[in-house]
């Protein structure tokens, strides 16, 4: 059987959500800026990385997720009201990054990386909502391998730096799948942990806040 470990995978999809016979387009990448990924590392979705590891350069593909393969329900009680001052830098509150419909990178106290959209801020608080952005949809998946093969030595490298928290914000969950952007660990897009028109993900802020 072939290791489909430590394999550079890049694909261009679309990605739309689906409610009975209506397609939503939600995400999408292209070949000029594809998701790629590294398999074996946990930073693609696991149902995603199992349908397209074992594709090679060319192959298109197409599949569907239901919600609870995908992101499971949407649950009310990760919505949470934060205090301000977490968000403070210096005594002064980060408006920079943090604003409404803001998608923010955090770390709980156990390390784990994650991210909440701002839905509102008020004078002593930011209610956050921590449900993945995809949470209570059914996915459908059509696209593309742009380039399948072994990683090098520098790649898989390079994605054990990013997942330890040197650089493309500590490796967090975003989008579809998770990352940062161009640079070999995200959602293909030009933002932090963003992809294209990936659900304001063209908006995110890059200062990680940890609590």
């Amino acid at each position: 059987m072939e290791n489909n470990t430590n394999k550079y995978i890049a694909v261009a999809y679309k990605l739309y959500a689906v409610d009975g016979e209506t397609k939503e387009l939600i995400e999408e990448t292209s070949t000029e800026q594809p998701f790629h990924f590294i398999s074996g590392f946990g930073f693609a979705h696991p149902e995603f990385e199992k349908h397209v590891v074992e594709l090679t350069t060319g192959d298109d593909f197409g599949f569907s997720l239901s919600k609870e393969q995908a992101f499971g329900d949407y649950m009310e009680e990760r919505v949470l009201d934060l205090d301000k001052q977490i968000f403070c830098i210096n005594g002064h509150f980060d408006h920079e990054n943090i604003y409404k419909d803001a998608i923010v990178p955090l770390q709980n106290e156990d390390g784990n990386h994650f991210y909440g959209k701002v839905l509102d801020i008020t004078e002593d608080t930011v209610k956050m909502d921590l449900n993945h952005p995809y949470a209570g949809k059914d996915l459908q998946y059509e696209g593309t391998i742009v380039m399948s093969r072994e990683a090098t030595k520098e790649e898989i490298q390079a994605m054990v730096n990013r997942l330890s928290g040197e650089g493309c914000c500590g490796g967090g969950n975003c989008g579809g799948h998770g990352g940062c952007g161009e640079d070999g660990c995200g959602c293909g897009g030009d933002g932090c942990g963003c992809g294209g028109d990936d659900h304001n993900h063209d908006e995110c802020g890059c200062g990680c806040h940890c609590h």
